[in-house]
């Protein structure tokens, strides 16, 4: 990556999303721009689905893809960047010149001990990019430790809806996508964007930021911005011949939950209809608050496996099931455990009376497998979405 200029982009959620706008947003502006992410990797327009699990590879593994991306003309690569990559130094050696947060929540608590340590680890990113003389920093300001991550490389811009120098205004938000006003000093920006939710304004605003800096005009930002149709397993509105609303998304944590389904709440106008679980050998403790967030704005639950391993199902859906009881939810009422996850979106399907109702698939997204106690199995979650419909259509 040396002869590469890098773009580390971390966070808790949104990195995925955010690197795929900055990604085309240089693309559509002329640049030869290599991208590496939990759900894709490639350079230029050949971008190939990612088979592995995790976010970022082994230091080999990562250096010998980052050789081949810059033999392939690559002059900048865009990096989503974890925690347990940045804690277990598999980043070393690369040459971060702008390091951009999305936002630090809950979440990885189980392999960091603490929010703290989580956080320290994320802040890593921030001070290999101070010692590059271009390091910069482009921090969410609507986090609280924004501020301080952008202290911590000492050079930067903070973006943000309610606060920070760049800031989103005259929102409209819609199922489709949203559009807004943003201003920074004297710069305005009319953003266009086809992913939806408020987090996807926020997103975007940190790909404005990167522009921005790098010296991109504003029709090269907001086209940029436009031309991203959709992230694969990330806010996908499924259409396959249904009457209602399916979205699939990755989702996995209490605040992408909060954001996203706020959000879904505030554009569903029928019955909102919410299926997820909640892995195994992961942050236990995020179990009921997720349950208690979903059964706030959702009408109804379906809890199943999301990556139980050798964990009991049924324990984690007891575990979820207890946080969405304090919403008010009721087993068989207005909440069905079902354990395998395609009786589950199956059963999703049959619960929509009209076609204003929205059904979400979260927290597998792009993932290709499902790991259960006796190993991987191969997953696609849009087609046993499509094949569920199809069912219920026969």
């Amino acid at each position: 990556a040396k002869d590469m200029r890098v773009i580390g982009v971390t966070g808790t959620n949104g990195k995925t999303t955010t690197c795929f706008m900055i990604h085309k947003m240089l693309r559509q502006a002329g640049y030869n721009v290599a991208l590496m992410t939990t759900v894709a990797y490639g350079v230029n327009d050949d971008i190939k689905s990612q088979k592995s699990h995790v976010t970022t590879l082994s230091s080999p593994e990562l250096n010998r893809r980052l050789a081949d991306m810059r033999q392939q003309g690559a002059e900048w690569l865009i990096l989503e960047t974890t925690s347990h990559a940045l804690a277990q130094n598999r980043t070393w050696g690369i040459p971060f010149e702008i390091a951009v947060l999305t936002n630090v929540t809950h979440e990885h608590l189980d392999y960091h001990g603490t929010f703290e340590k989580y956080a320290q680890a994320k802040r890593k990113m921030f001070k290999l990019a101070s010692k590059n003389p271009k390091g910069y920093a482009v921090v969410n300001a609507d986090d609280p430790l924004g501020e301080d991550f952008l202290q911590t490389t000492g050079r930067g811009v903070s973006y943000g809806i309610d606060k920070g120098e760049l800031r989103a205004e005259k929102l409209k938000l819609a199922s489709d996508g949203s559009s807004y006003v943003a201003k920074i000093d004297d710069e305005t920006y009319q953003i266009s964007c086809h992913l939806p939710g408020k987090f996807n304004v926020s997103n975007s605003l940190a790909t404005i930021a990167v522009g921005r800096h790098l010296g991109l005009s504003v029709e090269q930002v907001e086209q940029g911005i436009a031309k991203l149709e959709s992230v694969e397993g990330r806010m996908v509105n499924l259409k396959a011949g249904q009457d209602f609303n399916v979205v699939i998304d990755f989702a996995h944590t209490p605040d992408s939950f909060e954001k996203l389904l706020s959000d879904l709440r505030q554009t569903t106008k029928g019955k909102l209809v919410v299926l997820f679980g909640s892995a195994g050998r992961r942050d236990e403790s995020k179990r009921r608050a997720q349950g208690e967030i979903a059964g706030k704005y959702a009408d109804e639950l379906v809890l199943t496996e999301e990556d139980d391993r050798d964990i009991d199902g049924q324990l984690i859906l007891d575990q979820i099931a207890e946080g969405a009881e304090r919403s008010g939810k009721q087993r068989d009422k207005d909440m069905f455990l079902v354990l395998n996850r395609s009786e589950a979106i199956q059963f999703a399907m049959t619960r929509t009376q009209s076609p204003d109702d929205t059904i979400v698939l979260l927290g597998k997204g792009h993932e290709k497998t499902i790991e259960r106690a006796d190993g991987e199995h191969p997953w696609d979650e849009t087609e046993e979405a499509k094949k569920a419909i199809k069912r219920l259509n026969n």
